[in-house]
């Protein structure tokens, strides 16, 4: 018996050999964006903080579409990949939008609670999918967290449209609002598993990181 469990652990891959599979660099590479959205959102530069997110969102559907492409994956590398991306969603999809909220509002008490709400319904949103998966194999339930970012970096657009705490609030209830569509029982595509989809964002992350990086001129 010893010896049996000697061979298994001598057979059990390092923690740091998965690094070296490409989907989950690309997921790495997206936590690395996530970290910069969050560092830009605490020091108040928001045109930088929207495109990290918005390429967190791109690095994030990068993975899962090399990860279905890349032949020689062991059941063991795609359940490692599943776990290291759920890991990383809830900093991308649910601490980034929620520092970004409490920044805004000047991390007033009141934005604490808006910003607990949405990060508590990211961490049920994704242990919901963990148990349960897509809907029909195809659909999920309640809202993706990935829109959130895309939604919220679209909004910040229109920023210029208000007065510092009319888009606070602006902010507080649209982010409310995603927090609600993510634990809803809508049923929702897998947009990231379409190839046209993949295109689209695409175009949407290059133009974004366009518009918000020429506000950073």
């Amino acid at each position: 018996m010893i010896t049996d469990n000697s061979e298994a652990q001598e057979l059990q891959p390092t923690i740091l050999s998965y690094v070296k599979d490409i989907p989950n660099l690309c997921s790495l590479a997206g936590l690395a964006c996530t970290i910069l959205a969050i560092y830009f959102s605490i020091l108040g530069i928001y045109a930088a903080a929207m495109i990290g997110m918005v390429w967190a969102v791109a690095f994030d559907w990068a993975d899962g579409l090399i990860a279905r492409r890349l032949k020689g994956r062991t059941g063991n590398d795609r359940a490692f990949g599943g776990q290291l991306d759920v890991l990383i969603d809830i900093v991308s999809y649910g601490v980034a939008p929620a520092i970004l909220l409490m920044s805004y509002g000047k991390f007033e008490p009141i934005f604490l609670v808006g910003a607990f709400l949405m990060l508590a319904a990211s961490a049920i949103r994704l242990s919901y999918f963990s148990v349960y998966g897509l809907a029909g194999g195809s659909k999920y339930t309640g809202l993706a967290l990935d829109n959130n970012s895309l939604i919220l970096v679209f909004i910040f657009l229109f920023e210029g449209m208000f007065n510092e705490g009319s888009f606070s609030v602006v902010l507080y209830f649209s982010g409310l609002g995603l927090a609600a569509l993510n634990v809803s029982q809508i049923k929702t595509p897998k947009l990231s598993g379409n190839s046209v989809n993949v295109y689209i964002l695409a175009i949407y992350t290059l133009g974004i990181t366009a518009i918000y990086g020429g506000k950073l001129l």
